[in-house]
Formats: C-alpha cells, structure tokens, sequence
C-alpha cells in the first residue's frame, strides 16, 4: 500500500498509489497489468528550473501560469498515484535564471548552513538526485558549493573534476560522479524486491569557456561520452542494476566527437545506459522538433532504441520515463518502455494561457520569505528613462534595449581602458537581445514604459549574470563578427514579395549589434557562417558599408569591443571571440554596469542611432514576427519602415518590411 504525498515520508524514496487514489486515478498500463515477475518503474524529470519556483514573472512583476517548480510539483501527486513505484530526478540549470537567483547571489549570499530556496524547494518535493547545469557554475564555485550542502538528495556530476587521472575513474571530481540507490520495488502480485537504481551526471565540458573566470585553474571538464564509457562498467560492477543518466544535454548529432555540447545522442548509445534525461536546450522530447534527427524516435520517445525525455524549462513541463521491469534471476532487465513530457499549461487558439495545475502550497509556503525578498529587490528604482525601452523590433532595426546595453558597456571599457596600453585605440561595443519572442512566446518581449527604472527593468534588459569583458579585434575581424550574426536573417531574391526574413533556427542572443560603426545587411548575398559559425561561404558579403567615423573600416585597423564573458569566451563561435582576444576581464556583471550608468546618469535617453540597416533592394518586401505590442511602437522605429500585415503564428503579429 502507498503512503500520502507527505514531504518527510516521500523524500528520496518510492510511492506505491493508494487504493483510494487508484479510484479516482487510472494507472498506468504497466503497473496496472505487470505479472508477478515483474514491476513498473516510473522516473520522473524536471529540468531548466532556472530558480522558477513560483509562477511569477520578475522582470515583467505579475503572475504567470507558464513557469514554476510549485505548479510541476503540483502534478507529482498524481503522477505518481498512476505508478507503483516512482523517482524523481533533477537534470541541472537550477541555482541561476531569474532574479531570485541574483538576489541571494548578489544580496544575501550564501554561508555555511544557508538554505538556498531552490533546495528548499526540492527537498519539499523529496528529489531522488539531481545533476549539476553549466548555469550552476555562473556564480562562482564557492557560491556553488555553499549551496548544495543542504540538500537532501544525492548530486552527481562525472567530467568536472578538481584533479584529473590518466582516466576519468582516477579523478577527483567535484561532486560524486554517480550514485547507487537502493530502493524497493513493488511487483505485479505485490511482493517487494530490491533494485539498485545507478544515477550518473553530466554537463556540457564547455563551462570552461563559458565560465572560465570561475573555473580556470580550478576545475577540467571531460568529454561527456568518454566519461560514461568510463564510469558505467563500474556502476555496473558495483551493482548498479538500471542505469539512469542525467544529461544536461541537447540531443544533437548522432556521431560523437570529442567535446560536443550536445550529447544525448552518443551518450544514450554507451552500453549499459539504460534511460537518458536530457535538457540544456529548453525544448520538449518527445515532440515532432526531433522528427528527423539520426538514432532518435520521436513518437516513440526513444534514441538508440533507449527511452529519453526532456521537460521543457522553468518548470514548463514534467518529464516522465516509464519502464516496464522484468525480474531475471536476481536482477532486473528492462522490457518495455514510455517517455512523455507533460505540461502545467496550454495556449488557447485565442492566444490565452490556460493553467493546468494549480500551485502545491508547500512548496510556495517554504520559499515565500525569499519570494517576497526578491520581489523588494526588483522594485527598487535606479532612474528614470525619457523613451521606452523595449525589444519588439531587435532584430530588424537598431534598438533602444539593444543600445542602452551597448551604451553601459562601451562608457565602462573606456574607464578600464585609461592608463592601460590601449588607451586611445576606439571602444566599440557589441550586445544581443534576449528577450525577442521565439520560443518564450509572443509576450517575451523586454518593454519598460518611460519613467522610472527598477532593477528588475534591468534584469529585463539583460537576463543573464554575465561579466564584462573587451577584446581586442581587427577591422577584419569586426566585420566578420557582424558577418556571423547576420545569419539571423534568411537570403533573399531581390523582388521577392513577402519573403520570411528571420531565421527561426538563430537564437536572438547571437544576433550582436556593433555599436560604434555604421554599416548594412545585404540580404541578396548568403550567410558567410553557418549555424554553429562554421564557415559555408567564404566569398559571402552581406556587411556592407562598414564605416567608423564616417570612413571605411579596412582589415588592419584595430578596435577594442566591449562585451560580455560568454561571447569573449568563444560562446557562440564569433570570429574575433574565440578566447585569445580577451584584454580586460571585468569583475563586475554587465547588470551592474547597466545600473552604475542609469544611477550616474540619473535620466537616460535610449533612443537607437539607426547604425545599422537593411541595404535597399527595389522592389522587395519581407515579412516577419514580434509581439502584437509592438503595434504601439512600429511609426517610431529609425531607419526602415514597418507596416502591419495582420496576425502572425501561435499569438504572434506580423509586420512588413519594404526593402
């Protein structure tokens, strides 16, 4: 019989349904018809929590009912009523995201013995164990370490290690590289029989760049693949009798190579690797997005043969992996398998949001304190702006949230740069918006009305805890920078009537304005790079008019850019950025920057220069997506003209462009 979902009796162990929620609950066909031999085993993921425990918007400062650990946890109850036995695992990305996560990195910190509320939080829910994210590592090691003392479940973590060995097994790794849980399962006839349930994490070996201020010299990553082909034998020969990896992880390529950011693929082809929990990309699988993809069935849930899932972000789904075992001798064998990733919400055909679930009141009792902290924090005023800030038009015409970033960043290098030996070579400065639709939907827009400035509209304008950085680049070198993000926008045929202009595939963070040169995107010439800035047309222009103080911008001359850590680091692979460039590493977030200028400034006004535009192609026109707030803003835009065409996809607007 099954216990009530009860924080202290769950955690960190199996729920078998009770015979009253069996009433009410369908189970599962695999636990409602296992034979005597055999038991239903079902795991549960959450993934790319991001600190979303509550389903609040910070930066936008209102509910929403899309995001938040509290509605997923919600749902746990049920889920696990339709089982016999269940787990529950996290996949990494917790610790950063929103600003709760800046307000007790920045604001109260973090000492030994402190509870970090999305521990809290898991603990709450009575997590099995949990992998560590590249995003956990955005803080710094000390803040990570702090952290996770108070958790009540295991953390592992295979290919970051503090000492490394001629093999992966010789190292020292920062957390344990796997755990055996032993734990009982009920079978078809109810009898119990122990199982050892092997848990193993990874995360993407590129935090060393991305985070290399943080973990240079501190930590190495391994490759993700070549770790488990080391660990797994062992788990095996320690007793491990399922193996669950917890990849923070896409699910990419097929062939491995060495290092690769995406691994799922490879990764779930080492033998003895049971079920894969991938996440890192923010997307849901199974889903149709990986219909095409090499060794992956995405009806069926499975990449070499093997069931994977992933759940979403922010709490935006429940990822769930269902095995039928088998008992065979004295251990258990997989038979059958199900994934699915379930959501807390659906879009109406009306563009409306309808809940799913509601909020489990435990877990917002227990991090509220922290919850109300952070709504303090967001609130306080720094400025005032004289023009609204916001990101509807980003990525089709200089932008004020874009410029008031480029801004900051540019008035902060020159500082550093005084007294230093490039003093005197020209600052220019790079940024990207974040908040510019996609896959966050039609609302994901940054839009601060003129007035006062709060930190949460600067953690608006800039999601990310990055750190300043400036390297120093040739004139070459900045114009393939700006050859690279102009893979943005699609190639298209002059005359063309109403071609799609932007790239869904292209993430909005990669799309860098330079601020400081003036220059324009031939959209008749294809792109020079390709999606992960490879080279695919050497002979491509699409920068054309590169100017700095009204001349040519020629091969030779040399610039210093300001820009963050991540893409100093080779984030993105933007030529000029590859990591041997960087001049200056910023102890302070490109957030703060942005706060150290309004407060100096006092009011700023961040109206877009129009540096960039599209080259005039007669007689072409081009379509694309934004938000249908975007409306009250397109007679304001500098240097092109936009006309509404009606209503775009999923809740989006459509607006025209005459090139």
């Amino acid at each position: 019989m099954s216990q009530s979902f009860d924080a202290r009796l769950t955690r960190r162990q199996f729920l078998a349904g009770t015979t009253a929620g069996a009433a009410l609950i369908t189970l599962h066909p695999y636990s409602a018809h296992a034979a005597a031999n055999q038991a239903h085993l079902r795991i549960m993921e959450t993934t790319d929590i991001h600190v979303h425990v509550h389903p609040y918007d910070y930066y936008a400062d209102k509910p929403r009912d899309t995001v938040g650990l509290s509605r997923t946890a919600s749902i746990i109850e049920g889920i696990r009523a339709e089982a016999t036995n269940t787990m529950l695992l996290d996949n990494g990305d917790f610790l950063q995201g929103n600003p709760m996560g800046d307000y007790i990195a920045y604001e109260r910190g973090m000492k030994e013995g402190d509870m970090h509320p999305i521990v809290t939080a898991m603990n709450t829910l009575g997590f099995d164990a949990a992998t560590i994210g590249n995003h956990e590592f955005n803080y710094g090691l000390d803040f990570l370490m702090k952290s996770m003392p108070g958790a009540d479940f295991p953390v592992v973590l295979a290919n970051i290690a503090k000492t490394t060995g001629a093999t992966a097994r010789e190292d020292e790794t920062l957390f344990k590289p796997y755990v055996i849980l032993d734990r009982m399962l009920t079978d078809g006839a109810g009898d119990t029989h122990p199982i050892k349930v092997g848990v193993i994490g990874f995360t993407p070996p590129q935090v060393m760049n991305w985070d290399r201020k943080h973990l240079e010299g501190n930590v190495t990553a391994r490759d993700i693949v070549e770790t488990a082909k080391s660990y797994v034998p062992e788990m095996l020969e320690q007793g491990a009798e399922i193996i669950v990896a917890l990849s923070h992880s896409g699910i990419g390529a097929a062939d491995h190579t060495d290092g690769m950011e995406n691994a799922s693929v490879p990764l779930a082809g080492v033998e003895g690797i049971d079920a894969v929990m991938t996440g890192h990309s923010h997307l849901v699988f199974p889903s149709p997005t990986y219909a095409d993809y090499a060794a992956v069935d995405a009806d069926k849930g499975t990449i070499h043969g093997k069931p994977a899932v992933m759940g979403g972000f922010w709490g935006s789904h429940m990822g769930l992996i269902d095995l039928l075992l088998e008992r065979d001798g004295n251990t258990w064998r997989v038979v059958n398998t199900m994934s699915e990733a379930r959501p807390i919400s659906k879009r109406n055909e009306d563009r409306s949001i309808t809940a799913l679930v509601e909020d489990y009141q435990p877990v917002i009792d227990a991090t509220l304190k922290e919850h109300e902290e952070t709504l303090a924090y967001v609130r306080r005023a720094v400025g005032q702006t004289s023009a609204p800030l916001h990101s509807y038009f980003a990525l089709v015409a200089d932008d004020p949230s874009v410029q008031i970033v480029s801004i900051a960043q540019k008035w902060y290098i020159e500082q550093m740069m005084q007294g230093t030996e490039y003093e005197g070579l020209p600052i220019l400065s790079a940024a990207a918006p974040f908040k510019a639709g996609g896959r966050g939907g039609p609302d994901y827009y940054t839009d601060v009305a003129p007035g006062a400035v709060a930190i949460k509209n600067v953690a608006d304008l800039y999601l990310y805890p990055n750190t300043v950085r400036a390297v120093k680049v040739t004139g070459a070198q900045v114009k393939d920078w700006l050859e690279r993000s102009a893979g943005m926008f699609n190639q298209v045929d002059p005359g063309t009537q109403d071609a799609p202009l932007l790239n869904p595939s292209f993430p909005s963070y990669n799309f860098d304005v330079i601020d400081g040169v003036t220059y324009q995107i031939d959209l008749s010439q294809p792109s020079k790079f390709g999606p992960k800035g490879e080279l695919e047309n050497p002979d491509a222009n699409r920068i054309v008019n590169l100017m700095f103080n009204g001349e040519p911008v020629t091969a030779d001359m040399e610039f210093v850019i300001a820009t963050n850590n991540y893409r100093a680091s080779g984030g993105g692979s933007f030529p000029g950025a590859k990591g041997d460039t960087i001049i200056f590493e910023a102890p302070d977030t490109n957030r703060d920057v942005i706060v150290r200028y309004i407060v100096e400034q006092g009011t700023i006004n961040p109206s877009a220069d129009a540096n960039w535009s599209f080259k005039p192609m007669e007689g072409t026109t081009v379509l694309f997506e934004t938000g249908p707030k975007a409306r009250d803003y397109a007679d304001d835009v500098k240097g092109v003209t936009i006309e509404d065409a009606g209503e775009g996809a999923d809740g989006f607007a459509l607006f025209r462009i005459s090139l």
